[in-house]
């Protein structure tokens, strides 16, 4: 049976397989999925502050990091994979293989202003924009596209609070079911795209750990294809 591991944060036991997980609201969802493969050393792993654990029968290590920061650790080989969400994907362009599509966790990048604004607020009229967000890439691309003007506020955080203070006019986030939105008097004007939890993997990782990377990657592969049937029923 797996355990946590007993030494202290920073070793990096490279005989395992580095699996960065993300802290936050995905997290349930990914310990889930690899206890349905078997990995017993997850449990009681997101009530505690512990940020690596290993299953050593497997050879398989955790670690637990902000979303933010998982694909840095995989680019980077701190971590052979990880689990991410394909906005942070798309908003970080790091230079890693994507295998899978991990059917969870699925959200929308939307553009949202104050509800009393968007009452006479004309998108097709827009030329010039102030907006906040966490995801200033992704914005600046999509509003270039569309051939308007933005003034790009970078926050990491609390974007729902910048129109309310003046701060920008509109904000850019990522929305499950848009109720954060509501309770602050926003509305969704526009999406930019759509966002669910992906595997990662390094790419020297996947040649030097070929088959370990790649039997895994298809362990899990079934684990999503028969909880996919099993929703479908």
């Amino acid at each position: 049976m797996g355990n946590f591991l007993s030494v202290g944060p920073g070793i990096r036991n490279t005989g395992c397989i580095a699996i960065a997980l993300p802290k936050g609201r995905l997290l349930p969802f990914v310990i889930a999925l690899f206890e349905g493969m078997g990995v017993t050393c997850l449990r009681g792993f997101a009530d505690s502050r512990r940020l690596i654990c290993e299953d050593p029968d497997r050879q398989l290590q955790f670690l637990t990091l902000k979303p933010t920061d998982i694909p840095t650790y995989v680019e980077r080989g701190a971590a052979d994979m990880g689990v991410v969400g394909k906005d942070q994907l798309l908003e970080q362009r790091r230079d890693v293989y994507e295998p899978l599509d991990l059917r969870f966790g699925a959200c929308r990048l939307v553009v949202a202003e104050p509800a009393e604004l968007r009452q006479q607020d004309d998108p097709r009229s827009w030329s010039h924009l102030r907006l906040a967000t966490k995801y200033p890439n992704l914005a600046e691309a999509y509003f270039n596209r569309k051939g308007i003007q933005a003034e790009i506020i970078k926050l990491n955080g609390s974007l729902e609070l910048a129109p309310l203070v003046g701060l920008a006019e509109r904000i850019v986030d990522l929305v499950e079911t848009g109720q954060t939105l509501k309770e602050n008097g926003l509305v969704e004007v526009e999406e930019i795209t759509k966002s669910t939890a992906r595997l990662i993997v390094n790419r020297a990782s996947l040649k030097t750990k070929y088959r370990k990377v790649q039997d895994l990657i298809e362990e899990i592969r079934k684990q999503v294809e028969a909880h996919a049937a099993r929703a479908c029923k």
